[in-house]
């Protein structure tokens, strides 16, 4: 117990982190329809933001599974706050400056930070968990902290842009603000507190012919989580846009605010599902729990697709003023936000899923983890394609079903370490 006790305060700091990444991570939504409106993009080019940020992990994730392994867990997070408050600092600068190229050069470095903070929050909080259905409850519920800053995003984004067509990037100024102030503060606080490092190589490493890509399961599972990632970013992001484009473009011309409360309780909804998954998590094994909701998830998007949108629901909404009140939603709107449930659990499970058994090989598992992470960036944009050649944003989530369809093999299939021979001590 009194070991347990003393990993309270680096638990915490973890969840701090976990919030901040989804914060930041969550403004490419909301400023995905401002930049489409302010410089009258294509869905496609208003998915570059995310696009951006994700694909920086293609370009981090592996250097800062090195930097966690030459310089531990604390001074990398460290370094990442400060690139991250560089991030958000461009942002801030594309607004003065009225430019769609330094708003996705802000984004792309923003990207840099978010990596890099995954890759030590994840491993820290799996392995002070002990792994296992403990270290998948812990997981789960950071993640709820996540769902918390990425529940904020949207509404304040939402509430901020007001009159969607005349809305810029420096209506978006207070919450980029909040942002840098966050890492100001968590620079500070981070500075002094002690984290275990078990992790970090106090002697020359030695070669080994394994690795984590050694593992069949691990391989699969970074597929898995390329995808996962850009499930989650494209179902709110997708579905911002259908709500928030005129009727004669297919849309459904709803004000950005209530779009954006919409989206708001997508992210919140996320959180609920995080908390359940980690009250649920010390009895209930990552797989059954995977397994389950990818199953409702992939039910409530076919909903999604094939039902009618001119019947509407009165349906509880999370607003800016943090309360609730009821809207009336479309059907599919309904059930692409219900989907929030489904992928609130799922990083937790696939990552749990996919390292189970490295041992040694962790570290570096989770660097090549982030890379994959990438997948936010590509398959939204992917899906915002589809929807310009279409002119149809709900037969794009075609793309978001064949992706929770692959998602479910690997959680009752290729989840299975068919690797054990290996050596991992």
């Amino acid at each position: 117990m009194e070991n347990r006790k003393s990993y309270a305060l680096p638990i915490a700091m973890m969840f701090c982190l976990l919030a901040m990444i989804s914060f930041v991570t969550g403004f490419q939504n909301p400023f995905g329809v401002i930049v489409k409106n302010q410089f009258g993009v294509s869905n496609f080019m208003s998915q570059l933001g995310n696009f951006a940020n994700f694909i920086a992990y293609a370009f981090m994730g592996i250097p800062a599974g090195m930097m966690l392994k030459r310089i531990g867990y604390k001074k990398t997070a460290l370094w990442a706050i400060a690139v991250g408050f560089a991030g958000v600092l461009v942002m801030f600068l594309s607004g003065v400056a009225a430019s769609f190229g330094i708003y996705l050069t802000g984004a792309f470095v923003a990207g840099f930070s978010m990596c890099m903070l995954n890759t030590v929050v994840n491993p820290m909080l799996n392995t002070l968990g002990g792994g296992g259905k403990r270290g998948n409850q812990l997981i789960q519920f950071g993640g709820a902290c996540n769902s918390i800053a990425a529940t904020i995003v949207p509404v304040l984004v939402g509430y901020l842009m007001g009159d969607v067509a005349k809305a810029t990037i420096r209506d978006g100024n207070p919450a980029l603000f909040i942002a840098m102030g966050i890492f100001a503060l968590a620079f500070i606080v981070l500075s002094f507190v002690s984290i275990p490092e078990p992790y970090v190589e106090r002697n020359e490493p030695q070669r080994s012919q394994y690795g984590p890509m050694s593992f069949r399961h691990f391989r699969l599972g970074i597929i898995a989580i390329f995808i996962y990632v850009g499930v989650e970013v494209a179902i709110p992001s997708i579905a911002n846009l259908y709500m928030t484009q005129t009727a004669e473009a297919g849309g459904l011309a709803m004000p950005a605010a209530i779009a954006g409360t919409l989206c708001g309780t997508y992210w919140f909804l996320m959180f609920v599902g995080r908390l359940v998954g980690g009250l649920l998590g010390g009895k209930v094994s990552p797989k059954l729990m995977l397994g389950t909701v990818l199953s409702i998830a992939a039910v409530f998007v076919l909903l999604a697709m094939f039902l009618p949108s001119g019947i509407t629901v009165k349906m509880p909404v999370f607003r800016a003023d943090i309360s609730f009140g009821l809207e009336d939603v479309p059907l599919p709107i309904m059930f692409l936000i219900l989907c929030g449930l489904c992928t609130s659990v799922m990083w937790g499970g696939i990552f749990n899923l996919a390292v189970e058994g490295l041992g040694k090989y962790t570290a570096m598992g989770s660097g090549i983890f982030m890379v994959m992470v990438c997948g936010g960036g590509i398959l939204p944009a992917l899906q915002g394609w589809i929807a310009d050649m279409t002119s149809n944003y709900i037969s794009s989530f075609w793309v978001v079903f064949a992706g929770i369809i692959y998602m479910l093999f690997f959680a009752l299939v290729g989840s299975r370490n068919v690797n054990k021979e290996i050596p991992t001590e």
